[in-house]
């Protein structure tokens, strides 16, 4: 059988892949993403071009439909875990060419916390959106996220609380970039399910993310200003 599906993917044109391969990623089929990815390839095509026309175009569905309500939890994470195999592909390639990329994003679960399903579902669905992810996972001291804010030259720092008792942390951490002059250099997004944008606010964030697809839209948002703020000032 998957001889037989392997032989219909071949045999569709450039076209009619990229649309299936949209339709694969909505129902996370990740050996037939994996397949295509590879199909393309050999067709001659640019890795980024992969990337951005048949997994992110694909990835954007998924995601306005979770938005919406139209695809729950499970389904994204089989999404995102099929997007993952054409990016296993793409990856090594990707840093080969120099490719460019839509961002980069240091993302973890703040100190105390060790809730991750929100943080993850995040990170699979920006990595889905073409930005890089740096997971450092959970419980988080301020030291864990400035170190990789500066070792990976990293453009958005996302930090995750699910206990009422952990979000106060946030602060510390905005606080500590304020006190050693960096606190500008970055987009600063935070989520979790006791938070809020008046939070948000507060605690000098950039922005509050409700959920994973509203985290994609605002850094692309926040993203696509600082870009246009730099070309002005050039």
């Amino acid at each position: 059988m998957a001889d037989e599906d392997d032989l219909i993917l071949s045999e569709l044109d450039d076209e009619e892949l990229v649309a299936q391969m949209f339709d694969d990623l909505y129902d996370g089929l990740r050996d037939e993403i994996m397949e295509a990815t590879q199909i393309l390839l050999d067709r001659g095509w640019a890795p980024y071009d992969v990337l951005t026309k048949a997994l992110v175009g694909g990835m954007t569905i998924v995601g306005n439909d979770f938005r919406d309500g139209i695809l729950f939890v499970p389904e994204v994470l089989l999404a995102a875990n099929a997007m993952k195999g054409g990016m296993s592909i793409l990856k090594p390639l990707l840093a080969e060419t120099d490719a460019p990329r839509m961002g980069k994003m240091v993302i973890g679960t703040v100190k105390g916390d060790i809730h991750d399903i929100g943080k993850n579902l995040v990170a699979m669905m920006m990595e889905g959106a073409g930005f890089e992810i740096v997971d450092l996972g959970i419980n988080n001291a301020v030291e864990s996220y400035l170190e990789a804010l500066a070792r990976e030259k990293a453009d958005i720092l996302g930090m995750s609380a699910l206990l009422t008792t952990t979000m106060p942390y946030m602060k510390v951490v905005i606080d500590t970039m304020k006190e050693q002059g960096i606190r500008d250099d970055y987009i600063v997004l935070v989520g979790g399910a006791p938070l809020n944008e008046e939070f948000g606010r507060a605690i000098g964030a950039d922005a509050y993310c409700r959920d994973a697809a509203v985290a994609v839209e605002t850094a692309k948002d926040w993203i696509s200003r600082r870009h246009n703020q730099m070309q002005a000032g050039a």
